[in-house]
């Protein structure tokens, strides 16, 4: 009888086997129930819907006409399409790019020739420059005019005279379609 009772009774090892089990599943237990405790305040750093919404824009490029340009707004800022002539192309093509003060390619700042898309603040100092309208003054070189300073930007968005120091910046945009442009 005597040594039924001590097979009956646990070993150290079993014990020990016991113990380690618990706290791996407690532990387990503690570390989900965190994740799930946490991870409303987590998500809440998110963006909003509504940011999300304005992260991007789409534009119908279907309406407007060679020479033409628009503004639309994206992320608070102007941005300026403009649908280039023949002769806009040619003359952003055919610049010296070495001559520049902000040397960039017009292959480099457009994904399609005919669609000229930048961000209309100049760089000087934050002004919108004049060349959205037929009736705006556009500089020597046919793009955009900043009356504030007299920066004058070239039919590729480039920097050509005044205190401008740098290229309108283009955003990053793609065609969706071949009338569609999404912005952002």
């Amino acid at each position: 009888m005597a040594d039924t009772a001590k097979n009956a009774q646990p070993s150290a090892a079993d014990g020990q086997t016991r113990r380690d089990f618990l706290l791996q599943a407690a532990s387990t237990v503690g570390v989900v129930g965190t994740g799930f405790a946490l991870w409303p305040f987590v998500h809440s750093m998110n963006p909003a819907a509504d940011t999300l919404a304005l992260s991007t824009t789409d534009v119908d490029l279907s309406a407007i006409k060679p020479g033409q340009a628009i503004t639309v707004m994206w992320r608070g800022a102007p941005v300026f399409v403009r649908h280039r002539t023949a002769e806009e192309i040619a003359a952003a093509q055919n610049t010296e790019v070495s001559q520049l003060r902000d040397p960039q390619a017009d292959s480099i700042r457009v994904k399609n020739p005919d669609w000229l898309i930048v961000v209309g603040i100049c760089t000087h100092l934050g002004c919108v420059p004049l060349g959205q309208k037929p009736t705006d003054p556009r500089g020597e070189w046919g793009g955009w005019f900043c009356p504030c300073h007299g920066s004058q930007y070239d039919t590729s968005g480039r920097i050509r005279k005044g205190p401008a120091p740098k290229n309108l910046a283009v955003p990053a945009y793609q065609f969706t379609t071949d009338t569609t442009v999404r912005i952002g």
